[in-house]
């Protein structure tokens, strides 16, 4: 008789265990990512001191909209809003910005087929929708630059606060400048969405000079990405906002890593762009002669990455925030602080789809087994 009550409550442990660890899983795990700017200083990723702004950073989640399968709806997207959830609680950020690729095909998509994609994104959103969010365009939202389309982008760039028709945005919250830029069509070559993002730079240098200096003198070549200025000094412009990764010299400090992405590893469909593709070298100068990024946030990759600039301007690539595209997502917490001690970054891991997956497992075959047990000990008390 013991046998059979300790037999019945298994059950009940067993979904209780489920249900803690489900809860204990979906809290992010953060740690502080060291800077070589001495400037860079945090105590830790939850500590307010010295904070003036915390943001919250994600990338690539790849939302399917009406297309979506079983699992991704009630798996995989359930667990994504969860995520945002539990780190919105836990982490209590300022401000949300998702540095592109809100949708896996969308530069596919007709408009009609967009808004499931808009109202997935918003219901995975959650509590964020209540703080200010800011959200870039990334290659797989409009296209590659054969097809790219001022009217498709405008249209786009409308969903998402803060974005022109260009899909570029400027913005500034506790005292601390951002400039996003639509990081595509600077791939583009003779578009009319890479002059229009042209501009933008263009408008923001002059902007950051005429309050840096009182006057702007500046002469530029666009054709060439040519500029010619006044001496500004470096680090000294806005926080620099981009779906691609500026271009890089020195690429093995973040290849060396062993790749956990999926479509590396071709589990999963690739975008219109190859991920280890960045903004190109003529254009990466430019926009390091005329902006001077305070520091720059970017993704695409897939994976984390904390890359120095030659001229010492730190660029951090934001991991993928889905288990669409790697078994461990994650995402980036910037603390801003005051008194020009300067940005520092942590980075927060989420739990893998396999741990789920084996967990999941387990309960299924522990119940399986003792619903097969108690049948058969029903079984043989009836005989």
């Amino acid at each position: 008789m013991r046998g059979i009550a300790w037999i019945s409550l298994l059950p009940l442990i067993i979904v209780t265990s489920l249900i803690i660890y489900d809860e204990w899983v979906s809290t992010p795990s953060c740690k502080i990512m060291p800077s070589a700017d001495p400037n860079d200083y945090e105590p830790g990723p939850n500590s307010g001191s010295g904070v003036d702004l915390k943001v919250m950073m994600v990338a690539n989640l790849l939302l399917v909209g009406s297309d979506s399968g079983f699992v991704d709806r009630h798996f995989r997207d359930y667990y994504m809003a969860k995520f945002f959830r539990k780190s919105f609680h836990t982490l209590n950020p300022d401000m949300l910005l998702v540095l592109g690729d809100v949708s896996a095909k969308g530069s596919e998509l007709t408009r009609s087929d967009w808004l499931p994609v808009l109202d997935r994104f918003h219901q995975m959103l959650g509590t964020f929708l209540g703080v200010p969010f800011h959200v870039l365009l990334g290659d797989r939202d409009v296209g590659e630059c054969s097809g790219l389309d001022t009217g498709s982008v405008d249209w786009i760039a409308g969903n998402f606060p803060g974005l022109d028709s260009s899909g570029c945005g400027a913005f500034e919250i506790s005292n601390i400048s951002f400039l996003s830029l639509n990081a595509v069509a600077l791939l583009c070559g003779n578009n009319k969405l890479r002059f229009s993002v042209e501009k933008v730079i263009e408008t923001e240098s002059i902007d950051l000079r005429m309050e840096a200096k009182g006057s702007a003198e500046a002469v530029h070549d666009f054709s060439n990405f040519a500029w010619r200025e006044k001496a500004m000094s470096s680090k000294s412009g806005p926080v620099l906002l981009l779906h691609f990764p500026l271009h890089r010299t020195m690429e093995s400090q973040c290849g060396s890593q062993i790749s956990n992405t999926r479509e590396k590893r071709r589990f999963s469909e690739p975008g219109p762009y190859g991920l280890l593709h960045a903004v190109p070298l003529n254009a990466t100068e430019y926009i390091f002669q005329a902006l001077k990024p305070k520091i720059i946030f970017s993704a695409h990759a897939h994976e984390f990455c904390d890359y120095t600039h030659s001229d010492g301007t730190r660029e951090v690539t934001v991991s993928a925030m889905t288990w669409k595209a790697r078994d461990d997502p994650g995402f980036v917490i910037a603390n801003f602080h005051g008194n020009g001690r300067g940005v520092s970054v942590s980075y927060c891991s989420l739990a893998r789809e396999s741990q789920l997956l084996i967990a999941y497992g387990f309960v299924l075959i522990s119940l399986s087994s003792i619903m097969l047990v108690a049948n058969i000990t029903q079984l043989r008390r009836s005989r």
